[in-house]
């Protein structure tokens, strides 16, 4: 079996590589680690959590051994589609790169730009940034990249997802041609395949696994729920994750919960904390520094579960994920694989539970084609904590009765309609003239309390009363206006 010491990497990297705890290297770190030290060009096809960041940091750390940067011109180039990737590739760097005087910056978006300024003006070995970023600064007039020697391109099919494609062909064309190339991609999309026969130099093709495909050491489940509207759908996939959560117990030991939509990664994450279970959200319209606080809990063990959208599929690296729940089926079956790809990590086993509505069967049937074989059905358990919706009967019975029309004729019983008991016609009152009306005091006003009381209680008696004109009708209403 290959060990580490058999690659003829730098014996500080490998000192390194000890003191991790690493003594064999995983498939695509054997094969891809002695072509890039011998200088060739590596296209890697490995499905995610196969060890892609060691296989390209170690070789680079090695060649790099020798040599010394200059201000404002990198002599490496790792680009990576998200923050948190990027991230975490300056974190391998760090733990492999200790014992070397090998420097580094990372240029990600959300970061001031003054510190980064200041690391590129002392020169690096290694650059790590995100294309936007790393574009920005150039266009500043901050970064040269004629002295770049190896470059990097990591998770090259979400570069296309996210639309950065046409930023990597350009920063491309600012490289040296002369330089070395490593290329990762879990997939092989035709746009992906064009850009590889353009500029890498006969690589070494590497491909790990079927294209594609999710690690044995993960139990797949699928839950189908019976909503047809969205509304309703919604609110029965959160009863019942949270029935499966309540299930599987201390097996659970922290997990990564995806949906497709940002707004629907905030709601959850608040429904989950509602029902006191340790959750917090992570997308891309956070803040950066909320955004690295949240995953440091989470990798520190002091979040149990990560409510996330798609932007941290790629990006987290923690070996201890015992479980992935995709809340949402997604649209694109390779995120399907990338998402599951959390758990089962470096041969350790996970389980991986999908919901499913009817609206998402077209998902369903394009993850199954890709994966080439049929989820496996499982049954969500009974809701023990269900959210608690209105009582509609105490609501109805508490509700005081509907105040009638005033243009409304009320009821009467028939013994109040037979002739014996018809009320007399009213007699029109005529009004008094004003000097036979005898001369009164004014009472004091009441106070404004009795006053309001009065008032109410003349509209309840009022409330049924008849309005109209009887039998007076004023003298303008007959008169006739057409001219004789």
């Amino acid at each position: 079996m290959t060990q580490f010491s058999h690659l003829k990497l730098d014996p500080k990297v490998l000192k390194a590589i000890n003191e991790a705890g690493y003594t064999t290297p995983t498939p695509i770190q054997a094969q891809a680690i002695p072509h890039a030290l011998e200088g060739r060009d590596v296209l890697g096809i490995a499905q995610t959590g196969t060890g892609k960041t060691a296989s390209f940091t170690l070789p680079l750390i090695t060649r790099l051994g020798r040599g010394r940067a200059r201000a404002r011109m990198p002599r490496s180039l790792v680009l990576a589609p998200t923050r948190e990737l990027a991230a975490q590739v300056a974190e391998n760097f760090d733990t492999y790169a200790k014992h070397t005087r090998l420097t580094k910056a990372l240029l990600i978006g959300g970061v001031a730009f003054g510190e980064q300024d200041k690391l590129i003006d002392r020169g690096v070995d290694v650059l790590i940034a995100t294309p936007g970023r790393l574009l920005d600064h150039f266009e500043r007039g901050k970064l040269l990249l004629t002295g770049v020697e190896v470059m990097v391109v990591d998770e090259a099919d979400r570069m296309l997802d996210m639309g950065f494609i046409p930023d990597i062909e350009r920063i491309f064309g600012l490289t040296p041609f002369t330089r070395q190339t490593f290329f990762y991609s879990a997939t092989m999309a035709p746009e992906i395949e064009r850009i590889t026969n353009t500029f890498l130099s006969n690589p070494a093709r590497i491909e790990i696994a079927r294209q594609a495909t999710a690690s044995e050491t993960i139990a797949q489940e699928l839950i189908e729920l019976p909503a047809t509207r969205r509304d309703t759908a919604a609110k029965m996939k959160r009863d019942a994750l949270r029935a499966i959560i309540a299930a599987e117990g201390d097996k659970i030991e922290n997990a990564v919960i995806f949906c497709n939509r940002k707004v629907d990664v905030d709601i959850l994450a608040k429904s989950l904390a509602k029902y006191k279970l340790d959750a917090a959200p992570i997308h891309g319209d956070l803040d950066q520094s909320m955004r690295t606080r949240t995953l440091e809990k989470f990798r520190a063990g002091e979040l149990r579960l990560l409510i996330a959208s798609d932007v941290a599929a790629r990006g987290l690296d923690v070996p201890s994920v015992s479980h992935v729940f995709n809340f949402d089926l997604p649209s694109h079956p390779e995120d399907y694989v990338h998402r599951i790809g959390r758990t089962g990590r470096a041969g350790r086993s996970g389980k991986a539970i999908s919901l499913m509505v009817p609206a998402d069967q077209k998902y369903l049937e394009q993850i199954e084609k890709l994966l080439q074989k049929t989820l496996p059905r499982g049954t969500a358990p009974e809701i023990d904590n269900p959210t608690p919706a209105p009582a509609r009967a105490d609501s109805e019975a508490a509700r005081p009765p509907r105040a009638r029309s005033h243009n409304v004729k009320p009821k009467q019983s028939a013994a109040a309609n037979s002739p014996a008991n018809a009320p007399a016609a009213p007699v029109a009152q005529q009004p008094e003239p004003a000097a036979a009306r005898p001369t009164q005091q004014r009472a004091p006003a009441p106070r404004r309390d009795t006053n309001q009381r009065n008032q109410g209680q003349n509209r309840r008696d009022n409330r049924d009363a008849v309005v109209g004109m009887g039998d007076h009708v004023p003298d303008f209403l007959m008169r006739e206006f057409r001219v004789a």
